[in-house]
């Protein structure tokens, strides 16, 4: 019992040292809840522009608009800064796909990114041809089996639209679709990893699992420039297959949404883009529902037909890889800098709203609040909103490599020695509950400090686990202060992670709100705080993908 009082005097002597202005938290909580912009910022970049995928009219129109909203806040020196070619620009103008025979029924479901257009609507016969891969993580056998489904399809595909997968099952939904964190989720969250041995892993035998959440959990295990070579594997099938659908004439693919069912449809890409490529033939991703139909029709030698219509356009961008960066100037030690972001670009299924349409919004929110309370900031404090975190982190780690250091080779840049810490907000909806150390355990009494006022809004759980997949890596990989914030679920996974239900009517206002007033005090407090932030050693080099 000494040892347990003791150490908890230390915990609170550690806390008391970190200065924290409960005047300025409430006046930033009343800007937040009682003046909220946040719902109209998310109304704009996605309701009217979204989706915004990197290189789209859709992405640089919604960039324009938060560009010209962050001016009128007052922050002057907001602009859009290229970070290089990403690829084909693309946008979606027209879709419409339906069973024409035996019995006419419109289908639900939408073309995957960069798909061709069809040039008019065709009407065509599919066919079911499952490629069978028995086992993702096994490379040799997966380049065994594809080789045998090249063998077996050769010659029949030509003029035909292309199951590509077998039917899925469909049962019915027992749990919650929405789900936030219980107490004792929370506190199991901030229990530290059994220490154990990382496992050998061979990135030649190993591709991506379809779920994201078995994504996220293998990348946990995983060294830092892994999941780049995952991604590299997967895309390189990816093109083979649809350049095989290509040579032999097939005119568009299907595949099954690959999460979720009851007209609930999650899809990515149809394969690369990459300009100096052919655009790949039109992919399409249907309701579970709708696409095992199709399927069991052909399976009892039903004839049927499919009649499809798929229009895009380049007009309006260039394809370039474009991020968002503002800054609101430090009165003190304006070289030193806070940042803050999210990426900003989407998938095309729905709007973006959630993915990460959420974390953008409650990002230039954070700025809007900063600015109206006209607070005093020693630090810089700099919004970035990035472009190409759904294709591999691009944006980010496009500049951090320019403006702080590589990561290949870790030779850093002066600023990396004036930057105190990013924080990145890319979770859905769902309120922030704590936040991930990203194992540096110096900044534990720091955030102890900040999250205290905030327990009774469920911002308290602290824990040492990292967590991946999105925008703090880029930081995180050159030796920088990097976090991300543990959220609640809410409908993520099963509802609107990448999917046509990826729209405004799934973000709850409230969740925004306690986000932004968090985030806002975070920063507050790290802007004046009379040192950087605690940094963990710097990492070795890592080769990432792009």
């Amino acid at each position: 019992m000494k040892k347990l009082l003791a150490f908890s005097l230390i915990s609170v002597a550690l806390c008391a040292q970190e200065k924290v202005d409960l005047g300025v938290i409430q006046r930033i909580k009343m800007e937040a809840f009682q003046n909220s912009k946040v719902m109209d910022h998310l109304f704009w970049i996605a309701d009217v522009y979204g989706p915004r995928l990197t290189g789209s009219p859709g992405f640089t129109a919604a960039a324009n608009w938060t560009v010209n909203q962050l001016k009128e806040y007052g922050i002057e020196d907001a602009a859009t800064q290229p970070w290089g070619k990403f690829g084909r620009s693309w946008r979606l103008t027209k879709f419409s796909i339906s069973i024409q025979e035996p019995e006419y029924a419109p289908l639900i479901g939408f073309p995957l990114a960069w798909s061709a257009d069809t040039k008019g609507p065709l009407v065509t016969e599919p066919v079911l041809a499952p490629l069978k891969i028995t086992d993702r993580l096994d490379r040799k056998k997966t380049e065994e089996e594809m080789q045998a489904y090249f063998q077996e399809q050769k010659g029949k595909l030509r003029g035909k639209i292309v199951l590509l997968e077998k039917p899925r099952d469909v049962t019915p939904v027992t749990t919650a679709p929405s789900s936030r964190y219980s107490d004792a989720d929370l506190a199991k969250e901030a229990e530290a990893p059994t220490p154990q041995v990382l496992p050998a892993f061979d990135l030649e035998k190993m591709i991506l699992p379809e779920k994201p959440t078995e994504r996220r959990a293998l990348f946990a295990l995983l060294p830092l420039d892994a999941e780049s070579k995952v991604w590299e594997y997967e895309d390189h099938l990816t093109d083979r297959i649809n350049q095989f659908l290509a040579q032999e004439g097939a005119v568009a693919a299907i595949v099954p949404s690959y999460n979720g069912n009851d007209g609930t449809v999650f899809g990515e890409a149809a394969g690369t883009y990459l300009s100096d490529q052919p655009p790949v033939e039109p992919r399409i991703a249907l309701t579970i529902e709708h696409y095992n139909r199709i399927a069991r029709l052909l399976e009892k030698k039903v004839p049927v037909k499919l009649e499809l219509e798929i229009r895009t356009t380049a007009d309006g961008a260039t394809g370039e890889g474009l991020n968002i960066i503002a800054n609101i100037p430090g009165a003190v030690k304006p070289d030193e800098v806070v940042m803050i972001g999210a990426h900003f670009d989407s998938w095309i299924g729905g709007t973006g709203a959630t993915d990460n349409g959420t974390g953008s919004a409650v990002m230039i929110e954070v700025m809007r609040i900063l600015k109206t309370l006209h607070l005093k900031l020693d630090r810089t404090v700099r919004l970035g909103l990035w472009s190409g975190e759904e294709q591999g982190i691009y944006g980010s780690r496009a500049y951090v490599k320019e403006t702080f250091g590589d990561p290949a080779t870790m030779q850093l840049k002066p600023a990396h020695a004036k930057l105190s810490g990013y924080f990145n907000d890319d979770n859905g909806t769902g309120k922030l509950r704590g936040v991930y150390l990203q194992g540096n355990d110096a900044m534990r009494p720091v955030f102890e400090a900040w999250l205290a006022p905030f327990r009774d809004l469920g911002a308290s759980t602290i824990t040492i686990r990292n967590t991946g997949g999105t925008d703090h890596q880029s930081f995180d990989q050159v030796g920088l202060p990097g976090f991300q914030f543990i959220q609640d679920e809410v409908e993520y996974e099963r509802i609107t992670h990448h999917s046509n239900m990826d729209v405004y009517d799934h973000v709850v206002p409230a969740d925004l709100m306690q986000a932004s007033a968090v985030i806002a005090s975070i920063v507050y407090h790290a802007a004046n705080r009379p040192e950087l932030l605690p940094r963990k050693e710097l990492p070795p080099p890592v080769k990432l993908k792009h």
